[in-house]
């Protein structure tokens, strides 16, 4: 196994920061919904410049770190998509606008990265003096995979409604309306803050207990924190992008789930089995390795991942024909009304704008008339007219 040359380690951190500053420039400077050609394009992009990598990989470092890196991507994007799950549910509770979903996003992203490249530090370092810490990754690991096997979904459908937020809104004051991406703006002559930044937070909420998982994953199939880094840096390229590609598709992998929890199970042996092997613990085999624990090999690990990813999108797809997530399509339609509300409260502004004074309580009537009829036709599907939605 050759060892990571410096100056690609470097090179490859210098490109993918350039790939992301230009991915952030281009969300601020025109702030949008993208297609979904453009969406497919950009997705299509990053997947492309990962698989370059890895062919990279294998090429100035060889086979296994190049077989780590695959398979180290392959599984921290597998729990990305999970991730997007409960971004759908965030951005629709919050009611963010879809032009402005991206930023918002996108500063989803960049708290995952921090906080991931904070917990990749750390990791390695407990790895590198304290060879047992393997075995307190490999069990909670099987205990993430057993919560993920039983989990349904409704602990999800109350993200970003807990204490901590509830008390952010309590203490700050918030304008009830969003001002673009802005987390502050000016109400009534004073500065408040803009349900954005709860947003943000609920958002960064969420990468913190998605990191508590994904790292010790991936060091479960590689100890280089270069490798690890960069795994979860592609895993989370192209997930903004993702997320408006396959929004309605989500709503159709119904064993993505049970498919993480077989990963999630099988890499915690694989990280209990590697411990004992290497054991160091004087309470066990008296401090030596137990030769007999076996050390599952990379390619072993990929074929494991690849596969059970593979069964479970097929079996998804085929078993959800007709049937969707109920959290999220409740989320879908939450994020259509609060998009029609939106351009009813500004068509009602620039009409009260423009009448005079002792017309506008007529036209304010008939605009609330209007705005409950929609509501009703949203709330009661199965009446006349509400099939729009």
């Amino acid at each position: 196994m050759t060892d990571l040359p410096l100056a690609f380690e470097i090179g490859t951190f210098v490109v993918l920061g350039l790939v992301l500053l230009f991915d952030l420039l281009l969300v601020l400077k025109r702030p949008h919904e993208p297609s979904m050609k453009e969406a497919g394009l950009w997705i299509a992009f990053y997947i492309g410049l990962a698989l370059i990598f890895a062919v990279l990989m294998f090429i100035f470092t060889g086979p296994e770190h190049g077989s780590q890196f695959v398979a180290g991507w392959i599984t921290e994007y597998s729990l990305s998509i999970d991730n997007l799950f409960v971004f759908i549910i965030i951005l629709a509770r919050f009611g963010v606008p879809r032009k402005y979903q991206q930023e918002a996003l996108m500063v989803g992203i960049i708290l995952a990265l921090v906080l991931r490249g904070i917990f990749i530090l750390l990791g390695a370092a407990v790895i590198e003096n304290f060879s047992w810490v393997f075995y307190i990754f490999g069990l909670f690991l099987l205990y993430t995979a057993w919560q993920q096997a039983r989990d349904s979904g409704e602990d999800e459908g109350h993200a970003g409604d807990n204490v901590l937020i509830r008390k952010i809104r309590s203490v700050l004051p918030m304008s009830q309306d969003f001002d673009g991406s802005k987390v502050r703006t000016v109400v009534n002559g004073k500065k408040v803050w803009t349900p954005m930044l709860i947003v943000f937070i609920a958002l960064g909420l969420t990468d913190l207990l998605f990191a508590v998982d994904s790292i010790p994953a991936i060091f479960g199939l590689t100890k280089e924190p270069f490798i690890v880094f960069t795994a979860n840096i592609f895993a989370l390229m192209g997930l903004r992008q993702l997320y408006f590609l396959l929004g309605g598709l989500l709503k159709r992998l119904v064993f993505l789930k049970h498919a993480l929890s077989i990963i999630l199970g099988f890499i915690g042996i694989k990280l209990i089995l590697h411990a004992m092997h290497v054991n160091e613990l004087p309470f066990i085999n008296g401090g030596h390795g137990i030769e007999w624990a076996p050390e599952i090999p990379t390619w072993l690990s990929l074929v494991v991942i690849v596969a059970t990813i593979l069964v479970a999108t097929v079996a998804s797809l085929l078993v959800s024909r007709g049937k969707v997530d109920p959290e999220l399509e409740k989320a879908g339609e939450l994020s259509q009304v609060d998009e029609l509300g939106d351009e009813e409260s500004s068509a009602d502004r620039l009409q009260a704008a423009r009448t005079p004074e002792s017309e506008s309580g007529p036209k304010q009537s008939q605009a609330a008339e209007a705005s409950q009829a929609t509501e009703s036709s949203v709330e009661e599907p199965g009446r006349p007219g509400s099939g729009a939605l």
